[in-house]
């Protein structure tokens, strides 16, 4: 059981069987009438943001969620097959289930995911990987003063901007939780 007392930025916690993690909450004591806290909590299967109030004291249930570093072994499909780095055994898992940055997968990559009731909610990517640029357009010289982007298609099938001068076949790096390019790898 988790009381608000215990809440931190992070705290998972369980409402009206729901998996929820705080992102911000704060401790309010009025002058009059008894304290409460605000707190706006992320839903982990959706990731909606809601705003909720309790009383001070209240105490919530702790969600069944495990956190499995496992590797991304290859897709077929809708199914994503990944191997538990400890035991071994293998899982495949539906594309929606897993979350947005299943385009992003690369085969051999080790990622986290986080299974709410043995059913996985979010993987969890390494925060930057380097992929290969499959496909974009050839860069015009002079098509821009200060510099410009293309879109280009990945080795994995994700779609993103990247600058003019970076041609099919290099290697970029990409930051994961913005879905930016970061720099030619070399």
């Amino acid at each position: 059981m988790i009381s608000t007392s215990e809440f931190r930025n992070g705290t998972r916690l369980e409402l009206d069987g729901v998996p929820y993690y705080i992102v911000g909450f704060q401790h309010v004591k009025p002058g009059k009438g008894g304290a409460f806290v605000r707190t706006k909590l992320k839903n982990l299967k959706t990731g909606g943001v809601l705003d909720r109030t309790f009383r001070s004291g209240e105490k919530f249930e702790e969600p069944n969620v495990e956190e499995c570093e496992m590797q991304f072994l290859f897709s077929s499909g809708d199914s994503y097959t990944f191997m538990d780095t400890s035991t071994y055994d293998q899982f495949a898992y539906e594309k929606r289930s897993l979350g947005e940055n299943t385009d992003l997968l690369k085969e051999e990559t080790i990622v986290k995911i986080l299974l709410y009731r043995g059913e996985p909610i979010s993987v969890e990517l390494p925060i930057f990987m380097e992929l290969k640029i499959a496909e974009t357009d050839p860069g015009v010289r002079g098509d821009t003063a200060s510099g410009g982007t293309k879109p280009a298609v990945l080795e994995t099938g994700a779609t993103l901007k990247v600058p003019l001068y970076l041609e099919a076949g290099e290697v970029i790096r990409v930051d994961t939780r913005t879905r930016v390019y970061v720099e030619r790898v070399r």
